[in-house]
């Protein structure tokens, strides 16, 4: 088992990779659970790669560290962000995604997710990648550099894009996501979102969406 990442390799030669990075905390074991409950195995062969966020103090936190992608400095969203730690962790995922394209498998066969702090990061590298890639998917998370995106937004191109939020959520708002969600439509990306009855979590109908939304992102009937 890598020291970076967890991987979960399918059964026979991958027909896709997808790239999972976790919420503020927590690390690359988080949804490896979720890879049975997705039901993928006998329409589908992908290898799930969750790395680990980089431990580093959290000023939100009280200065504690933790695994995070950057530091979160304030709980206001229009305060100051650590945009270096962003752009260190794009950077890092866009390796992983270059590493998998070395192993063969085709930047339009690679998926881009992320929970929370980790579906921030996600969603900054996806838009940003300049490539297609097989999709997006930003779960109960927000765009983490809404002043400065616009530099970073290459001309859209046809990014399957899988967005779901928490109704109940105190930890990201939901308002967050949607504003996230209105700010890729406004810049021409074609946007699917979902709602749920919960707090700031992943439920058992999400999953069921997120496997039938994969099956279409690759091309296999539900």
């Amino acid at each position: 088992m890598s020291e970076t990442e967890v991987i979960v390799e399918p059964a026979g030669e991958p027909d896709g990779s997808i790239i999972w990075l976790h919420g503020l905390g927590a690390d690359g074991h988080d949804f490896e659970p979720i890879v049975p409950e997705l039901r993928l195995a006998e329409d589908l062969n992908l290898r799930f790669i969750f790395p680990h966020a980089p431990i580093r103090p959290v000023t939100i936190n009280g200065g504690v560290s933790m695994r995070a992608w950057f530091d979160i400095v304030s709980l206001d969203r229009s305060g100051p962000m650590d945009e270096a730690g962003i752009r260190s962790s794009s950077k890092r995922l866009t390796e992983i995604i270059e590493q998998e394209h070395d192993r063969g498998v085709p930047y339009d066969k690679i998926v881009l997710a992320g929970f929370s702090q980790g579906g921030a990061i996600a969603a900054h590298t996806a838009i940003s990648f300049g490539l297609p890639l097989a999709g997006m998917m930003a779960l109960s998370t927000y765009l983490p550099l809404p002043a400065g995106a616009g530099s970073d937004l290459p001309q859209p191109h046809d990014l399957p894009i899988f967005m779901a939020h928490g109704a109940f959520d105190p930890v990201l708002p939901m308002e967050l996501g949607k504003a996230a969600r209105d700010s890729l439509s406004a810049c021409g990306f074609t946007v699917e979102w979902r709602e749920y009855p919960m707090a700031h979590a992943v439920c058992p109908q999400e999953i069921l969406d997120i496997r039938e939304w994969l099956l279409r992102v690759y091309g296999i009937p539900a």
